[in-house]
């Protein structure tokens, strides 16, 4: 295209030559000679004028409305800022890290209300809210489904331990429900999940909780929601680079963190640091029926060391500790139990398992978990990582250390960098800067990443002495697992994950039977390979 520039020279070029060609018509005309395209000349002058004028009117115009652009896109980055320290519950983070406030005065109706209207922000989540801003609501929610099988399942043992898994299919997570504002300074959020067709997760409230946030970049929440203890924790399930949380994740957050959990508590954040307290309590679906409820406690501390629009790094350091663990009645004793699936929820069975840890003369007393996180970005390159020490304590026992740690890389094939949501102190997905279109020759955001985890959840225990003979000693396996992923994203709300993963679960036999003597193996070994569809709305 000619610029505007080009033009605008080129016309008054010709308007000069115009003007020079009618002094010499009029010199013509003064010598008795004038040629008969006078009144042509003059009137091509007269329209080149005019039209010189209308083109510095129009760059007025043109630089008028880039200004307003400029001053548009300036509010909307002030607004953003602004939202980014105002609390939002968990459930309201958006993959954009981008809230809905207004922006303009308040317009009074008749009745001095002011009239409602509905906004949106980059990833399409609408909310219906009062001119002011002051009182929104919005749905809110997701669906996972996901398709699995598990392939070449080699037992290491006949006789004793897991024989097989099941393939099949799981509504991994269906969840729907509100989030909004109320007076300004306070939020809510409201969601049921109605997937976990797993067998084993009850259905139920997955977040009911309540936030105040008139203290700028705080908040001070109570209810049940989903906990910031561990960075991958911390990160949404629709954000995650796999299907699943890596097992040492998991186990930490069986202690007392998790999902669904009851918990009250205050975090402080900016784009530059997250730290925050809770007190926490038994989740959502657990038994309240003459049972001694858990409680627990955590701390945590992330920062961002330094970052920009396309780079980060982060550090941080957390601490769970187990206050009182569950029983389940009067005369029961407090028991703790660490179990995870290898990380697939196709089939419910858990292979990694210390099983009930706690008797009637030895009750679990209390527990911790130390976890230090790690994660760095750079354009489309990702890499997060977390190392965790368990310790589990026993009545006149020894006290119980195990450890565990993950590390994931993954690359943006198309160039996308995942960015940091300061509400949270953890990363979102990957939004496409081209959405997928067949019109427009558009594939959307592609994404692979690699993961290795390892846990090992065996402690005291001596190899080929029974586990009845070891009071003091748990034996839960180890677990290693390799896993590799390919994530389309077509759009902001869909996505579609394949993984493949490789798990090795390694454990000694620790009560002989016939064909199994104390100490052979009993672990497996299995591939197994998924896929997830997820729409977010």
């Amino acid at each position: 295209m000619i610029p505007h520039a080009f033009v605008r020279r080129l016309l008054m070029l010709a308007a000069s030559t115009s003007v020079m060609a009618l002094g010499a018509s009029q010199a013509f005309a003064q010598d008795g000679t004038a040629p008969s395209g006078d009144a042509d000349l003059r009137a091509q002058v007269r329209q080149l004028s005019t039209l010189v004028q209308s083109l510095a009117e129009k760059d007025q115009a043109e630089i008028g409305a880039l200004k307003a652009q400029v001053q548009a896109l300036q509010a909307k980055l002030d607004a953003q800022a602004a939202v980014a320290q105002t609390a939002v519950p968990r459930a309201g983070q958006g993959a954009a890290g981008n809230f809905s406030v207004a922006s303009s005065a308040p317009a009074q109706s008749d009745t001095g209300i002011g009239t409602t209207r509905v906004e949106q922000n980059e990833t399409h989540h609408f909310t219906l809210q009062s001119e002011d801003g002051r009182y929104t609501i919005g749905f809110a929610g997701f669906v996972q489904f996901d398709a699995g099988a598990y392939t070449d399942f080699s037992p290491s043992s006949r006789i004793v331990g897991p024989q097989e898994l099941s393939n099949g299919v799981n509504a991994r997570r269906a969840r729907l429900g509100v989030s909004g504002t109320a007076a300004g300074d306070w939020s809510y959020a409201f969601i049921y999940d109605a997937g976990n067709s797993q067998d084993t997760t009850a259905k139920g409230i997955q977040t009911a909780q309540i936030v105040y946030g008139g203290i700028k970049g705080a908040a001070v929440e109570l209810g049940y929601s989903n906990t910031f203890f561990t960075l991958d924790q911390s990160t949404s399930s629709a954000d995650l680079l796999f299907l699943e949380r890596a097992t040492p994740s998991n186990i930490a957050t069986n202690f007392n963190a998790g999902d669904s959990r009851a918990n009250a508590g205050v975090r402080f954040f900016s784009p530059w640091y997250w730290i925050g307290g809770y007190l926490t309590g038994p989740a959502s679906g657990d038994s309240h029926t003459l049972t001694g409820e858990r409680f627990g406690a955590f701390e945590r501390a992330a920062f961002q060391l330094v970052h920009g629009p396309d780079y980060s790094l982060h550090l941080g350091l957390g601490v769970d500790e187990l206050l009182r663990a569950p029983n389940a009645g009067n005369g029961t004793p407090n028991t703790l139990s660490l179990s995870d699936e290898p990380e697939l929820r196709i089939d419910p069975t858990t292979l990694l398992n210390t099983g009930t840890v706690g008797t009637v003369k030895n009750p679990v007393t209390g527990g911790h978990v130390l976890d230090l996180e790690t994660a760095a970005s750079w354009k489309g390159f990702f890499w997060q990582g977390e190392y965790y020490y368990y310790d589990v304590d026993r009545f006149q026992l020894p006290s119980n250390h195990f450890n565990g740690y993950y590390g994931q890389v993954s690359y943006t094939l198309t160039g996308e960098t995942r960015r940091y949501n300061p509400q949270a102190g953890s990363y979102f997905r990957v939004l496409p800067r081209h959405p997928f279109s067949l019109k427009d020759g558009q594939w959307g955001a592609w994404e692979v990443g690699a993961r290795y985890s390892y846990i090992d959840l065996d402690s005291n225990f001596v190899t080929g002495q029974s586990l009845s003979g070891q009071p003091g000693a748990i034996e839960g396996g180890k677990q290693s697992a390799y896993s590799f992923a390919l994530n389309w994203y077509p759009n902001d709300i869909v996505r579609l994950m394949l993984d493949f993963s490789h798990v090795d679960y390694d454990k000694a036999n620790g009560a002989a039977v016939a064909g199994a003597p104390l100490g052979v193996p009993v672990g497996a070994k299995f591939d197994a390979v998924s896929l997830r569809s997820q729409v977010v709305f």
